[in-house]
């Protein structure tokens, strides 16, 4: 009778051909900071994923605790694809000191991210401009630094 209650949700996602998309990547312990602790990691993470698997980087920005990302995809988005191998070799490049759920043993997964990841298709110069300016300002909002140039983890740092 309640069955329909349990199933899993349908995720839906808009994959537009040669789309914009701004992303939001969480770690699953929200006090963690183990992106900047082990930001080389996650580059080299990054670099090995987009040189297989090339998109347009127009801005990224890694906090403690998450990261956004604003891509455009080159022909048919794979951005699913690309960010699970991203999330996948950065976990196994850090320290095993996670602790998974039950339920995220069970898949194999190491406990470091956040099962999904948030993703908007920007459709307009405003809402690219916007979500620029969000990534550039991010960790001044949440008070790491005065200027978004200071910030180090930065597709905006000055260097």
């Amino acid at each position: 009778m309640w069955s329909h209650i349990w199933r899993m949700t349908n995720y839906r996602r808009l994959y537009q051909p040669e789309g914009t998309y701004f992303f939001t990547l969480c770690l699953e312990n929200r006090e963690g900071r183990a992106l900047v602790e082990q930001v080389d990691k996650l580059r080299a993470a990054y670099a090995l994923a987009i040189h297989e698997m090339p998109v347009e980087t127009h801005a990224i920005v890694i906090l403690p605790n998450h990261l956004h990302a604003i891509w455009t995809e080159p022909g048919l988005p794979r951005f699913s694809d690309r960010w699970q191998r991203i999330k996948a070799r950065f976990s196994l490049a850090v320290e095993d000191d996670f602790a998974p759920s039950r339920s995220k043993l069970g898949r194999r997964e190491k406990g470091l991210w956040q099962r999904r990841f948030y993703e908007h298709a920007i459709r307009n110069e405003d809402e690219f401009g916007r979500a620029m300016d969000y990534c550039r300002m991010n960790p001044v909002k949440h008070g790491f630094v005065s200027e978004p140039q200071d910030w180090l983890y930065s597709s905006f740092t000055k260097r």
